[in-house]
């Protein structure tokens, strides 16, 4: 199947003008025809609101995992076959309060292909025997997370900003490895049951389609597709984080890992959070920003230093994070200098020329998104969840050229306190070489 450029499109056409919107049964299905000849791309989520205080977003990763290992109706055997046969991609995703569908399919077999979707969403088969090999790929997958100083060094830190209750909270990986082998197959059906519904659920359709057969698909497949009733069951709020230092000592690693950060008090929807992701980009958001010409290319002590905004939704808070990089013999002077340069940053603000030349490559980036149909549809589910209205889409670029300098330095005024910073370090260092 070939890739599904969207390019040639007109610039003169905005998404508003474009985009259809329907109410289908329980679906917000959103449409847009795009010139790519005979290929359809979709993207789409429902809120599942797992307990995580109960840790369910470790139940929901293996219930996700079995969705294409065998419905009611079929077995995985036959579900791969159809997709096959039709050159057809279906792929299922755990996002934290969400669970994401995505796929593409060539125009005439849509219909079929959404069909197996609903099937798959609604009619799922847990057999004993997958179970348990879910749960082993999951186990491997966190095992070798423990292996990883980055990994290691991240989760340290969301244990230091969010409480077990926040989505972004990442739990010991050793805790979470235990939880895994208390999963049954009577756990897997239960949370299939009270959190799999139309609750939110959101498709977003694109390329060379047919808006009434879409419709009449979804329709199909889907209107009778219930809510559930479990409750919103997490924490919105990030913090309150101690300063000070974590160490998870990493015997035999040659590298170390640092994320200092600090819980941020705004969401994805609030009108700050553009000047705000436009601040720190000048700081640390790509390979030209201030923190990779200083510490890497100045003063030569990482390979790769960043920093951004990390687990903001419309839903709930995140953090604000640096991440470095460090040989054994420059972990100190490397997060010293890392935090003289943040300091420098935070008290002096970006340049007018840094703040330009960061809104040119953020725009330019958006606009690189939208060149293909996954893009487009990825980029109208997002847009959705946060809350926004199509237009929003085409309002970005010039809300992005609209942050002024004076508006850029007072949110990092506001936002950002390197003072605060909590930094974990992950590595081949133990707590008494600091």
């Amino acid at each position: 199947m070939s890739r599904t450029s969207v390019t040639e499109h007109s610039n003169l056409d905005t998404f508003e003008e474009r985009v259809l919107e329907r109410r289908v049964g329980p679906c917000r299905l959103i449409m847009l025809p795009t010139p790519v000849q005979s290929v359809v791309t979709w993207r789409g989520s429902f809120m599942s609101y797992p307990d995580l205080d109960a840790d369910e977003d470790l139940l929901q990763n293996v219930v996700v995992s079995l969705l294409d290992k065998g419905t009611r109706r079929r077995d995985r055997f036959a579900i791969a076959e159809l997709l096959e046969n039709k050159g057809a991609q279906v792929q299922f995703s755990s996002d934290g309060l969400y669970v994401d569908v995505s796929g593409r399919a060539l125009r005439e077999d849509v219909p079929d292909v959404l069909g197996l979707v609903a099937e798959q969403l609604r009619e799922p088969l847990f057999g004993e025997t997958e179970v348990e090999k879910a749960k082993a790929r999951i186990g491997a997958s966190l095992r070798r997370s423990m292996e990883k100083t980055g990994s290691q060094a991240s989760g340290a830190l969301t244990r230091q900003i969010y409480s077990i209750s926040h989505p972004n909270y990442t739990p010991d990986p050793a805790e979470r490895l235990a939880r895994l082998e208390s999963i049954g197959p009577e756990d897997v059906v239960q949370y299939h049951q009270r959190h799999f519904g139309g609750n939110a659920f959101t498709l977003a359709v694109v390329g060379d389609l047919d808006p009434d057969e879409i419709v009449e698909s979804v329709r199909k497949h889907f209107s009778g597709w219930k809510e559930h009733d479990a409750p919103p069951a997490f924490s919105a709020s990030a913090g309150p984080c101690r300063d000070g230092r974590t160490v998870v000592s990493m015997p035999g690693k040659q590298n170390v890992d640092v994320r200092m950060g600090h819980p941020v008090s705004f969401r994805r929807d609030d009108p700050e959070y553009i000047p705000v992701y436009l601040a720190n980009y000048v700081l640390g958001g790509n390979f030209s920003a201030r923190l990779m010409q200083t510490i890497r290319d100045e003063m030569g002590l990482t390979y790769g230093i960043r920093s951004g905004l990390y687990g903001i939704t419309a839903q709930y808070e995140g953090h604000w994070q640096v991440a470095v990089t460090l040989s054994l013999e420059n972990v100190e002077r490397g997060i010293e200098e890392t935090l003289r340069e943040v300091r420098t940053f935070v008290d002096e603000g970006p340049s007018a020329e840094e703040l330009a030349d960061k809104k040119t490559t953020v725009i330019g980036s958006f606009k690189v998104g939208l060149a293909t149909t996954s893009g487009l549809a990825s980029s109208l589910l997002k847009n959705a969840e946060r809350g926004f209205d199509v237009g929003y889409l085409d309002r970005f670029p010039d809300e992005v050229n609209g942050v002024t300098l004076a508006e850029a330095k007072a949110v990092i005024a506001k936002h950002f306190n390197p003072e605060a910073f909590h930094v974990a370090v992950a590595g081949g260092i133990s707590d008494a070489t600091r």
